[in-house]
């Protein structure tokens, strides 16, 4: 009696799993983040509530751009994210999704629909959000991601873009307080990005990535840390200057700046990755609660004038 063979169909994803996927693919809760940073550079620059075409505009470029810059950076990793316990599931690295190259092909038009459909209007919000895409790709991931230590440093400059594509939208990329809610981000972004990799260390180590934890002892990272910590500290304290912002922002911004580093300092006193998962949370309410405060202080300078 011949044995029958059965081939196994895989399973249809449920709208709840297919959902969760896209987010993945997409990084869309860094995409968020971002999008908060470009909407926060655009109210900054309106010195106001900018309008809701503006607003939308912005949104949906941004969210392209970014989404599609995220989905390049998981193709070109989709080899080295098995390796590591934080990206072993993202869809590309678990083999959900069958053809690769598709999503490489998507994540490129999405970026060229974002650029090209604001370039014959607003040619400076172009360039930014190219540059953003550009940076975070072709820096950051394809450059000195495997190659540097400071990899995070200088690729943390895609997500000042964000706030340069905001202020851009509303006609205002060379308003020295949007430029310093850029360099802010930039700040900010290896001190969050370390606290993070402090906590995946060995994680990185098996993926042959040079992140700062990896070559440097937990101390000596605590204090880099410390330093970039401060430096987005002073810059958050140093954007109240701006007559846009005021009292509305400097309160619960300078409350919020303390607690950052004193974050940061308790790391130093104790490097070790429970205070690295304090921080790197502390880190992302820090930002937040600023870019809460530029939105809220523009809004009622609108509303006092």
């Amino acid at each position: 009696m011949d044995a029958e063979l059965t081939v196994a169909t895989p399973r249809p994803m449920t709208f709840r799993e297919t959902f969760k996927a896209v987010s993945a693919l997409f990084k869309m809760r860094v995409v968020s983040l971002l999008l908060f940073a470009s909407v926060g550079g655009a109210f900054l620059g309106q010195k106001g509530v900018p309008s809701l075409l503006t607003l939308s505009v912005l949104v949906v470029t941004g969210a392209l751009a970014a989404g599609g810059a995220s989905a390049i950076n998981q193709y070109l990793e989709r080899d080295n994210d098995p390796k590591m316990r934080r990206t072993k599931d993202r869809p590309l690295a678990s083999g959900q999704i069958a053809h690769p190259r598709m999503i490489l092909w998507l994540a490129i038009a999405m970026i060229f629909i974002a650029v090209f459909s604001v370039l014959p209007a607003n040619p400076m919000m172009a360039f930014y959000l190219g540059l953003g895409a550009l940076i975070y790709v072709g820096v950051y991931t394809i450059w000195l991601k495997p190659r540097s230590v400071v990899n995070i440093v200088i690729g943390g400059a895609a997500g000042s873009c964000a706030v340069m594509t905001g202020g851009a939208a509303v006609g205002a990329a060379s308003d020295p307080a949007v430029i310093a809610l850029a360099l802010l981000v930039f700040l900010w972004t290896p001190a969050h990005f370390w606290a993070l990799a402090m906590m995946y260390k060995d994680d990185y180590a098996a993926a042959d990535v040079p992140m700062l934890p990896v070559y440097a002892t937990a101390g000596n990272t605590a204090w880099w840390i410390f330093v970039h910590t401060a430096s987005a500290a002073i810059a958050a304290l140093a954007l109240a200057a701006s007559p846009v912002l005021g009292w509305v922002y400097l309160i619960p911004t300078a409350v919020m700046t303390a607690v950052f580093v004193i974050g940061s300092v308790r790391l130093i006193q104790t490097p070790d990755r429970v205070s690295a998962i304090r921080l790197f949370v502390t880190s992302n309410i820090f930002l937040a609660l600023i870019l809460v405060a530029v939105i809220l202080a523009a809004v009622w300078r609108q509303i006092a004038s």
